[in-house]
């Protein structure tokens, strides 16, 4: 199966934030930086919302040039303690939908979902939940590129801002970025751009058409990790399993919406046997066995248990979420997906698998 993964990229996410706190500031530039009348016009602009950017405004330009340009601009100064408190709530919301997060800035990180969602189809419905849980609760936009490989997640969420999202398939890869400037390729910028268009390439597609060798040649071992981005290739992982997880946990979701227990049962098993591959490879025991429930109107529930000792055993966790599951009524709807968490981890703790008999009694 493709890899599915997730770039979510915060909108001119400082900007965000004080307009989400100043309603006075929507509709208008706002410009978060130094001071344009202090300090002799120094500094620079941190960030500016979509507002500002139509008036030539950027990231980094000259905080006396904005002003120049843009001199009814409301130019704030940086509120780092702000900003740190809706980016760990932001994060917080993303670390919810997979375990496989990578954090890259306050204000943008990767998910993989390959193993959460069926198809492209139901990724874009995740994204869509995603925006949606982070307005509600953080007051403030994200948009979201959905690809096969992280470097075009990147390249795709930043098509369609603000609060967009874009797919791209694999067999969309070459449509997607053949006529894109070449700086949209990470680790193009303007002056690399230079050099690459006095060699002949304009587009990305000039890449694209360009076999490898001949690439090579022309700009060397660095010129292969860009040419395989513009073919869509990129095998980095999203992260690695990071010691200090809080929790493990896994989703699937059916086919079909079901009743059928043997269905549940069979999910359940594949759910389990996955978070204990991870568990088992880091050595972590857990204390916390949640089962996650979502039935067809997508109204979500959840079900826990805690253990006075921490463990691990795949065995007991099955049991567990066996009886969490029949303590739940569900007399109304069928079930979308069902997810299970670890948590109350104790890390590094060589831990042997106990026999479910020394059990019997929990």
């Amino acid at each position: 199966m493709n890899r599915i993964i997730f770039h979510c990229d915060l909108d001119c996410f400082f900007a965000s934030v004080e307009t989400r706190d100043e309603p006075d500031y929507r509709g208008k530039p706002v410009i978060i930086g130094a001071d344009p009348k202090r300090g002799n016009g120094r500094g620079v602009v941190s960030t500016c919302n979509y507002e500002a950017r139509r008036y030539g405004l950027h990231s980094a330009m000259p905080i006396s040039q904005a002003f120049a340009r843009c001199p009814q601009g409301i130019y704030l100064k940086p509120n780092r303690k702000k900003y740190t408190e809706a980016s760990k709530q932001v994060m917080e919301i993303l670390e919810g939908y997979s375990e496989d997060f990578q954090k890259v800035g306050v204000d943008e990180a990767y998910l993989e979902l390959t193993d959460t969602v069926e198809n492209y189809d139901e990724a874009q419905k995740t994204a869509k939940r995603i925006q949606k849980e982070i307005y509600e609760k953080v007051g403030i936009t994200i948009s979201i590129g959905i690809a096969p490989t992280k470097s075009l997640a990147k390249i795709a969420s930043d098509e369609k801002k603000p609060n967009g999202i874009t797919v791209v398939k694999e067999s969309g890869i070459v449509d997607f970025l053949t006529e894109m400037e070449l700086t949209r390729i990470p680790g193009i910028g303007r002056k690399s751009k230079v050099y690459y268009n006095k060699k002949g390439f304009f587009k990305i597609g000039d890449i694209i058409n360009t076999p490898l060798p001949k690439f090579k040649a022309l700009f060397g071992r660095n010129g292969i990790w860009i040419w395989k981005i513009a073919h869509g290739i990129d095998k980095r992982k999203v992260r690695d399993f990071h010691k200090g997880r809080k929790s493990v946990s896994a989703e699937r979701t059916f086919h079909q919406n079901t009743k059928d227990f043997s269905e549940i049962l069979s999910k359940l098993e594949e759910i389990n046997e996955k978070i204990h591959k991870i568990v088992g490879k880091h050595h972590i025991s857990y204390r916390t066995i949640t089962l996650k429930i979502r039935l067809a109107g997508y109204e979500t529930y959840t079900r826990s248990k805690s253990y006075d000792f921490p463990f691990q055993n795949k065995h007991i966790v099955l049991k567990t979420v066996l009886e969490l599951y029949k303590e739940f009524e569900n007399n109304r709807k069928k079930i979308r997906l069902l997810g299970i968490r670890l948590s109350n981890f104790n890390w590094n703790l060589k831990v042997k698998q106990t026999s479910i008999l020394n059990y019997a009694s929990i």
